[in-house]
């Protein structure tokens, strides 16, 4: 058996064996991790204690990606670099695998009875410094997040987007209709798709009492701590509408998608960092 450091063609022999495992636990097809295993140590030299670990460590790398893993091996950290290019060159060369369509794909055609359960979703608390991942675990997670511009790539994913909205349109109207307040769930406006961007916020919604909701969502495939970008206009919006605007994060969206709101202001929550500037030219 082959020790020391993985070479690349291993670290690529096994991110691939992983998302085939991942592929069909989304699906719900059965399958061997023991002989997923018996075939790797076979291809690639590698004792099975080293390969069982090795899975784990690709977890880690997919939670700093903000992307689904595999439950059954749970993230360990402590990873090489190279483990995590050989991620990234997978998700590279496979970019429907980041799409909502192809999650939908994998576990096929939803039933109506699945749809209507689905409709009200599980909103929870923030994340807060009480529970916080370890310091080692936490700066490696936030490294790989901010190397791979996580929050970008979430950002122009289009379609995730989209879902995740249409996702919080359903639950903000279940919600109102569970709650007696049919009248106010027929008046509920997906602002973004169909007055286009720019209002600073996506959904207009109402709490119970009537008071307007201004909703603004995002929309990740990873964990509850997965950044994300929010643009000028979303966080003027959140200061001048201070009693209305909330921010609904979804997180772990291809799995089980579940929530949870910000209110303003939003720096008591999160470290705003500027990313970009408008260059123009000097007189």
């Amino acid at each position: 058996m082959a020790s020391g450091d993985w070479t690349d063609q291993q670290n690529d022999a096994i991110v691939a064996d992983y998302f085939a495992m991942l592929a069909d636990d989304e699906a719900g097809r059965p399958y061997s991790k023991a002989e997923h295993n018996r075939r790797l140590q076979a291809a690639i030299g590698r004792p099975r204690g080293s390969i069982e670990y090795k899975h784990q460590n690709i977890s880690a790398v997919l939670k700093g990606l903000g992307e689904d893993w595999i439950p059954g091996y749970k993230p360990a950290f402590n990873f090489q670099s190279s483990l995590a290019d050989a991620v990234a060159r997978w998700l590279a060369a496979h970019p429907t695998w980041l799409s909502p369509e192809t999650r939908l794909s994998l576990a096929g055609e939803p039933s109506p009875s699945r749809v209507r359960e689905a409709s009200t979703l599980w909103i929870g608390p923030p994340p807060t410094l009480g529970n916080v991942p370890p310091p080692d675990e936490l700066e490696q997670m936030q490294h790989i997040a901010r190397r791979f511009d996580v929050a970008e790539r979430d950002a122009r994913n289009r379609a995730l987007g989209r879902a995740g909205e249409e996702r919080i349109v359903l639950h903000e109207r279940s919600s109102l209709i569970a709650a007696g307040r049919d009248d106010l769930a027929d008046r509920v406006r997906w602002v973004s798709d169909q007055d286009g961007d720019g209002a600073g916020y996506d959904i207009a919604s109402f709490e119970i009492d009537g008071r307007p909701r201004l909703i603004e969502v995002k929309t990740t495939n990873g964990w509850e701590r997965t950044p994300f970008h929010i643009s000028r206009n979303e966080l003027s919006v959140s200061e001048e509408h201070r009693r209305d605007w909330c921010l609904v994060r979804l997180w772990n969206f291809a799995r089980d998608p579940r929530g949870f709101e910000l209110r303003p202001p939003l720096h008591a929550h999160v470290s705003l960092m500027p990313t970009s500037f408008q260059a123009s030219f000097r007189d």
